[in-house]
């Protein structure tokens, strides 16, 4: 299995259909990935919970998940479960932020995925960020809809305990669900870390990927990726 680094990471974009989407999504790798490159930029987008207890807690979990950054946290009011049918307003807040900057890296939702809210923003992920490196992250529910995943960044067992307890101490809205628990969390980790050959995983999928190879002499350098050294 061929390991690969981006050639810079300054900026994050995360995007997000709920409150918790991209903690529960992402949220071992967030942890890494900050903590690797300090001081990183990082703008998270979601789409509903504004002006609710929702708000509060993806504000003070997205700034434990992102130690050392810089984070800007945008929380909009579309309602949950009727993003499509608010499709255009989605949309504006996509193209705004693709207007103010160009992310190294995009966190999103998988097209795949069954919630039609989830879905629905991922379909407009790559309307606005065509060049992108963008990983669509997985969240396991009841609708049964993981899907064979392409990218995967292992975690250690205290990267992913750590995780764990964040999740629990920040959404405590979300305790009472059924699939909201240690197990699950724990469980889709331990199964993404058998496929990578690590003990525990957050994966991801990505629908189109750029390589690059040592330039010819006298040749530009192409944008993408290099292999780790």
């Amino acid at each position: 299995m061929l390991n690969l680094l981006p050639e810079r990471l300054d900026r994050i974009l995360l995007l997000g259909a709920h409150c918790d989407d991209i903690p529960i999504g992402a949220g071992g790798t967030l942890l890494e990935l900050c903590r690797a490159y300090p001081g990183v930029r990082v703008t998270a987008l979601v789409l509903t919970g504004a002006g609710s207890l929702r708000e509060e807690e993806e504000r003070a979990a997205l700034t434990a998940f992102c130690p050392g950054a810089n984070l800007e946290i945008i929380v909009l009011d579309l309602p949950d479960g009727r993003v499509p049918q608010h499709w255009e307003r989605a949309k504006m807040a996509l193209e705004d932020l693709r207007s103010r900057g160009e992310p190294d890296l995009v966190i999103g939702p998988s097209p795949h995925d069954a919630h039609q809210d989830h879905r629905t923003l991922a379909q407009m992920i790559p309307t606005a960020y065509r060049d992108h490196l963008t990983l669509g992250y997985e969240i396991l529910k009841w609708e049964g809809d993981l899907a064979q995943p392409t990218v995967y960044l292992p975690l250690g067992e205290p990267v992913l305990r750590e995780k764990i307890a964040k999740l629990n101490e920040h959404y405590g809205s979300q305790r009472d669900r059924t699939w909201f628990d240690d197990e699950t969390f724990r469980g889709i980790a331990r199964v993404r870390g058998v496929q990578c050959h690590a003990r525990y995983a957050e994966a991801f999928h990505v629908q189109k990927l750029t390589l690059s190879v040592a330039p010819i002499a006298g040749s530009e350098p192409v944008p993408g990726f290099g292999p780790t050294t």
